[in-house]
């Protein structure tokens, strides 16, 4: 909910933070923070909310070998965080809602990491 309203000419804006689940943001820490593969889940979801690929443009988009990316694509689905569509050949991922409606959440873990690891780039 959003909420405006100007006092002595200038602009208020306040915004209620959009709360995550604490299971979903504990799952959300465990896949992205807590286990090894992280750093290319974060990669591969920061590339996916921005468009669907295949599971072959993700490999060459981030210079990762194909059988990581499908490793990696094959945990994110089984945890309800990408969905896909078409098949075989043409089957392209895309974002879930659950992580849609958890995107905070997801920045939030990726700005914390980024603090950590300077030199990394996400």
């Amino acid at each position: 909910m959003w909420q405006w309203g100007c006092k002595n000419q200038h602009l208020i804006v306040r915004t209620i933070k959009a709360k995550t689940h604490p299971e979903t943001k504990k799952l959300f820490w465990i896949l992205f923070a807590g286990s090894r593969g992280s750093d290319t889940r974060i990669r591969i979801m920061s590339v996916l909310r921005n468009r669907p690929r295949n599971r072959n443009q993700l490999a060459t988009e981030l210079g990762v070998d194909y059988k990581n990316i499908q490793h990696h694509i094959k945990v994110l689905e089984g945890n309800n965080l990408v969905k896909k569509t078409g098949h075989q050949y043409s089957m392209a991922y895309y974002v879930s809602e659950l992580f849609m409606h958890n995107e905070i959440a997801f920045d939030e873990i990726r700005d914390k990491l980024k603090i950590r690891n300077e030199d990394y780039v996400f």
